[in-house]
């Protein structure tokens, strides 16, 4: 298994980091891939995917995991790597518009550069995605309907307002329930707490104290869900408010079976981070992408050569028949 360490850049910024492989390994090309934050399961999931795929295809690559979702630090630990010299950089982006400078700075020194949940990143080679932002929203806004019984307020959470792919998926969902469910009210603009367990959770308290109403939770970013449900448990509200987004099974199954989490839709963040390793691994040897070309952990792709964009629909459902197998997979 991986080594978790922090890893202090040369800006100061210390950061959790985590090593794949014998790092004095010379002959292995290497990679970093930089996420939001650093000691959620998602990610915790992300870096197992890392760690065996580096090992299956030779890399050293490693995982770093900024101590608060700042897109500074993730800029930062986007320069150290470029200081190092890596064959490859993968980003999970807080800012897409914030990185896009120092992602040129990469690739104008001939690293390569892959990204995932940001589909209109600049300055890449690649960015991927294993679910469609339209596909993700509906799917989530039609089982909140569902829940709310098609009327009723309910608020949004995002991760934050500067990632570009939550906003997506809110906007998604949003434009499917003004259209399809007029009776459903959302209640404030959305939220960009759901990174964080305790902002999710104390929001969600002040929200449900002043809308007494409030029916329901559509929360994007891992943490929004548990934080959601766990103040509906405290208000003692469970059956009454729906929280619905993704989470991580193991963290959030408790909630699920005493039916305070609704359910909700992801893919797998251990499937993401093979593929990060994969996409680099193509690239580094020389391949090109093309139509119909079949890679492993996304399948036979379409790609969109002018926005440099993979996307394929891999949805898994969350839900109490899933969450416990989903949870013993390690997700």
């Amino acid at each position: 298994m991986l080594k978790t360490f922090i890893r202090t850049l040369a800006t100061g910024a210390a950061v959790v980091a985590l090593s794949a492989g014998a790092a004095s390994a010379q002959d292995m090309p290497r990679m970093g891939v930089v996420v939001k934050i650093g000691g959620i399961p998602w990610f915790n999931a992300m870096e197992v995917g890392i760690e065996n795929q580096a090992e299956a295809l030779g890399w050293d690559a490693w995982m770093v995991g900024p101590t608060s979702a700042d897109p500074a630090l993730q800029v930062r630990a986007v320069e150290d790597l470029i200081a190092q010299g890596v064959d490859a950089i993968g980003v999970v982006p807080n800012d897409a518009e914030v990185l896009e400078p120092v992602l040129a700075r990469a690739r104008e020194a001939g690293i390569l550069v892959i990204t995932h949940e940001s589909p209109d990143q600049q300055n890449v080679d690649w960015n991927f995605e294993l679910a469609s932002a339209e596909g993700f929203g509906e799917a989530h806004a039609m089982m909140l309907a569902e829940a709310m019984g098609g009327d009723g307020e309910y608020a949004v959470y995002v991760g934050s307002l500067t990632v570009p792919l939550h906003n997506a998926w809110a906007d998604a969902a949003i434009a499917y329930l003004d259209e399809n469910y007029p009776d459903m009210t959302l209640v404030a603009d959305r939220f960009g707490v759901a990174e964080s367990v305790d902002d999710s959770r104390s929001t969600a308290l002040d929200l449900m104290r002043a809308n007494p109403e409030l029916e329901g939770f559509l929360a994007f970013g891992s943490q929004g869900p548990i934080g959601a449900g766990r103040a509906i448990q405290e208000m003692r509200r469970g059956g009454e408010v729906h929280v619905l987004g993704p989470f991580s099974p193991g963290q959030g199954r408790r909630l699920v079976h005493d039916g305070i989490i609704t359910g909700g839709f992801m893919w797998n963040p251990m499937q993401a981070g093979e593929v990060f390793v994969t996409m680099a691994d193509l690239l580094h040897d020389g391949q090109e992408i093309s139509e119909g070309m079949e890679i492993e952990g996304l399948g036979v792709v379409s790609p969109d050569f002018e926005t440099s964009n993979i996307i394929v629909d891999q949805l898994v459902t969350l839900g109490a028949d899933t969450v416990d197998e989903l949870a013993e997979m390690g997700l």
